[in-house]
């Protein structure tokens, strides 16, 4: 389901999920309607503005993470016109898994747009690859990523975003076994444990970046 006040943003993220398959259930033009809809209709993923009226301030935010309370399988993809540290962290405490913060420039890319719905669907994590490269490039006192290669960096970035081994092996034009390699060096010098649970990586990437 989409919730978004502006109607002709909304109408054409709806026709875009529709047009590649997708079923929209609902729609709804501010953050009560959301709640009430998404209790209703249970969707797979719910996707919201950030700014959502009366105040537009975080009403949709606020939405998100209700529905990742008492909802955990309905993912949420929260939409945003630009970075906001506070609210990424957010929306990201506790748990990556079923979750989005993509910005609204995404939208215009079609193919990525639909990737990180399908990701949220799945049970997996969609951050927008600047909202990773803006936590990342945060300076910091004693900072252990200045430790990292830049092909550490890469990597890093795409494990953030929720990317798999072989998707980052695919995107870097490198072997699986070499990304392993990255992947291992990376937990080493940042002090984290190793996992082979994707979901629990990216969580103690971000829980990393949050300290």
């Amino acid at each position: 389901m989409i919730a978004e006040d502006n109607a002709l943003l909304r109408a054409g993220l709806a026709r875009l999920l529709e047009d590649a398959g997708l079923e929209v259930v609902a729609q709804a033009g501010d953050a009560e309607d959301l709640l009430r809809k998404v209790r209703a209709h249970r969707p797979a993923v719910a996707i919201t503005d950030i700014r959502m009226p009366p105040s537009h301030t975080d009403e949709g935010l606020r939405a998100a993470l209700t529905i990742r309370g008492e909802l955990p399988d309905t993912g949420v993809l929260v939409l945003s016109q630009y970075v906001d540290e506070a609210y990424a962290f957010e929306l990201l405490s506790g748990s990556t898994e079923g979750v989005g913060y993509l910005l609204k420039d995404r939208v215009a890319d079609v193919e990525a747009l639909l990737d990180g719905v399908r990701r949220v669907a799945a049970g997996g994590s969609a951050l927008d690859p600047e909202v990773v490269s803006h936590l990342l490039g945060r300076k910091r006192r004693d900072d252990p990523l200045a430790e990292l290669t830049p092909r550490e960096r890469e990597v890093l970035a795409l494990m953030a975003e929720g990317r798999t081994n072989k998707a980052i092996a695919d995107a870097l034009t490198v072997t699986e076994r070499g990304v392993e390699k990255h992947v291992t060096n990376i937990f080493s010098k940042l002090d984290l444990p190793a996992s082979g649970d994707d979901h629990r990586r990216v969580l103690a990437v971000l829980a990393y970046l949050r300290g």
